[in-house]
């Protein structure tokens, strides 16, 4: 009997991201001239887990994108995520707005 494992199967808007994800990790990898068993090599990993990643797999384990974009000196890309979060600065400036009220006449 399997059990069913959640991030195995993605919603269709977050696996079309996955799929730009990996195809840009390969754009990256081809500009750069190398091959597959190259960026493996440098990755330590598997030339099939390669190939997976720049599938955009979602069962590839985020430290192996990282591994990859570090072979492919981009691993400071990864700090530029949630970098912009235009909903969290919009909740925050909400809490930060507080009424004002006249101050009392005596």
């Amino acid at each position: 009997m399997s059990k069913n494992t959640m991030g195995t199967k993605l919603p269709r808007k977050l696996e079309q991201k996955m799929n730009i994800v990996g195809e840009q990790i390969k754009l990256a990898r081809l500009r750069r001239n190398l091959s597959i068993a190259q960026v493996a090599e440098r990755a330590t990993c598997s030339p099939v887990t390669i190939t997976r990643v720049e599938k955009g797999a979602p069962t590839v384990a985020i430290g192996i994108y990282l591994r990859v974009l570090y072979a492919l000196q981009l691993d400071d890309d990864i700090l530029l995520l949630g970098q912009k979060d235009e909903i969290g600065h919009a909740l925050q400036d909400l809490n930060l707005k507080h009424r004002e009220r006249a101050s009392k006449k005596i």
